[in-house]
């Protein structure tokens, strides 16, 4: 895993923007880095939330609210259990409860929580920022082969509880569902760069079951 300094520091220049209370931002970060290094997280970790902030940052001079979707990349996640079907709902809760605290203004973290519900089903938003957020969550499936084989690996080892059989039988209904939409990204941006390699990929991983 990534070492998380860079990540701190991107989420302490962030909140001191809203507050002055060092040691809430702290805590509020601990909480963070806690949840996302748990032994279970393979794939959702810090490396994934640097992974998309890295993208956040590359298109940054296209996304309107700037701020909001790095509160949403910091808490999209926070809350992961794989028997549950209500994360995206936690997280949000999540996040809401902490901006409040960190002073966030309420149509900012408005924005954050409905953000983080869309990445739940991962549909073309009326939002163009949102639209940008679930690009850079799922950037990873246009990625090249080889980076692919080993995200389909983290992904496997979070769901490690479930023998081979449960686990392709819940994998081929995620692939399936995305080779279903209309299109997999939902920005031009990455429609152009990342779509006709995210389907090879995942139709490769389909065949391989």
């Amino acid at each position: 895993m990534r070492n998380p300094k860079n990540l701190k520091s991107t989420w302490q220049a962030l909140t001191s923007t809203y507050t002055d209370k060092l040691e809430m931002i702290e805590e509020v970060w601990q909480e963070i880095e806690r949840a996302y290094t748990k032994s279970n997280r393979h794939y959702h970790n810090l490396s994934h939330l640097e992974f998309m902030i890295n993208k956040a940052v590359r298109y940054k001079h296209k996304i309107k609210d700037f701020d909001s979707i790095l509160f949403s990349i910091f808490y999209h996640d926070i809350f992961h259990n794989i028997k549950r079907q209500d994360n995206e709902k936690k997280s949000a809760e999540i996040a809401t409860d902490r901006l409040n605290k960190l002073g966030v203004p309420s149509d900012k973290i408005l924005v954050c929580k409905d953000q983080i519900m869309a990445t739940k089903e991962h549909k073309r938003n009326a939002s163009q920022d949102t639209n940008f957020l679930l690009d850079f969550d799922l950037a990873i499936l246009g990625d090249s082969p080889e980076i692919y084989k080993a995200y389909i690996m983290k992904i496997r080892k979070e769901y490690a509880m479930y023998p081979d059989f449960l686990y392709k039988m819940g994998r081929k209904k995620v692939i399936q569902h995305f080779l279903n939409m209309p299109s997999i990204f939902k920005t031009e941006e990455f429609l152009n760069n990342y779509e006709q390699q995210a389907t090879e990929n995942l139709k490769a991983e389909l065949d391989g079951f």
